[in-house]
């Protein structure tokens, strides 16, 4: 007996999209710290902060998750994984100074709670000169994953790139600030957020799916713009903190979104309250723009930053509704066939909310 043409409808949506943002918003996301000591300078520290589900990834025999008070991440459980984390991570990715390599001295890991991070910790022997890394470790992550130069004390000279991936793995450590320059490269990474955001954009097109009224869909999408600005702020400024449990079911949270929009075009004829049930949701997904602002080790730029991310955001978001708008506009003037499109995608949108939402809280 072949399943019902929905079902199989789904199940393809679960296999194309279910992986792609379990982990939606910052486990792709590294980033790379290194200091010269003033009393020392031959003496380098560099600090990798990952996500758990990077370094299990890379490093063989890491405890299963999830990891919310630090109890499966313990220092002696890092401490234990100390060879491991050296082959595999660091004598992958060979520091040099000046075009000579760096001589590795000593390694440790440290479990930060309060992010739901780990941060692996070098010391290293460096002859003078700038400091160039190449993560040849980068190879062993799936495409997408990027390595950013958290910022450092002013040195001056050499600056690098802002950026390494599979493509480019060579990273320059030294030179000051965050590691995007200037608002243009903020709004440009809001973009790349959004466009990139699987939940975000699939919340929006569940909230806007049943159609209305232009008027209507401004009003929809302010409010979901309006909230989500709200808790990227306060969360940004340091205002609003949430510890690795926080983020993981605010993460949940998101995908929660999603199901409840489908439910609710498959359930409801009449959405009077939407507008206000899209704000408190946008309230939640402001969390998940955070967490990854919150990745890019900001320094003293918070504000450019989070003025920035959060436009170009807006922009990326303006450009999908953009594209959106008049296709629903299209349909809605076939009531049968948009009465079938609506039924159809918002049961695929139910099956991705639910598979996501159960892997985020089970960590």
């Amino acid at each position: 007996m072949k399943p019902f043409p929905a079902v199989r409808v789904v199940l393809l949506a679960l296999i194309l999209l279910g992986p792609a943002a379990v982990h939606a918003h910052a486990a792709d996301l590294l980033s790379v710290r290194a200091v010269r000591e003033d009393a020392s300078p031959e003496r380098v520290r560099e600090t990798l902060t990952l996500a758990p589900d990077a370094l299990g990834l890379l490093v063989p025999g890491l405890p299963a998750g999830p990891w919310d008070d630090g109890a499966a991440l313990s220092s002696a459980a890092l401490q234990a994984l100390r060879p491991q984390v050296e082959a595999r991570i660091w004598n992958r990715s060979p520091l040099t100074a000046g075009g000579v390599p760096c001589a590795l001295r000593s390694s440790s890991a440290a479990w930060n709670e309060e992010s739901g991070t780990v941060a692996l910790q070098a010391e290293f022997t460096c002859p003078p000169g700038p400091l160039q890394q190449a993560f040849g470790v980068l190879d062993a992550l799936p495409p997408g994953y990027r390595l950013i130069r958290a910022g450092g004390p002013e040195q001056g000279g050499f600056a690098g790139m802002d950026f390494a991936d599979r493509e480019h793995p060579t990273l320059g450590l030294e030179g000051g600030g965050a590691a995007v320059e200037g608002l243009a490269g903020w709004v440009g990474e809001g973009i790349r957020h959004i466009l990139g955001g699987a939940d975000h954009l699939l919340f929006l097109l569940a909230v806007l799916l049943v159609g209305g009224t232009f008027r209507r869909i401004l009003l929809l999408v302010t409010s979901f713009t309006l909230a989500h600005s709200l808790t990227l702020a306060c969360t940004a400024l340091g205002w609003v903190t949430l510890g690795a449990r926080g983020t993981r079911w605010a993460e949940a949270a998101i995908a929660a979104s999603i199901l409840y929009m489908a439910l609710e075009n498959l359930l409801l004829r009449r959405h009077g309250h939407r507008a206000g049930i899209t704000f408190l949701f946008g309230l939640v997904h402001g969390l998940g723009f955070a967490s990854v602002l919150g990745g890019y080790g900001l320094g003293t730029s918070v504000v450019p930053a989070l003025a920035g991310f959060n436009l170009g955001v807006e922009v990326g978001q303006a450009a999908v509704v953009a594209f959106l708008v008049p296709v629903l506009r299209i349909l809605q003037r076939r009531p049968r066939l948009h009465s079938k499109v609506v039924r159809l995608s918002s049961l695929c949108l139910a099956g991705v909310g639910l598979y996501w939402m159960v892997a985020r809280a089970v960590g």
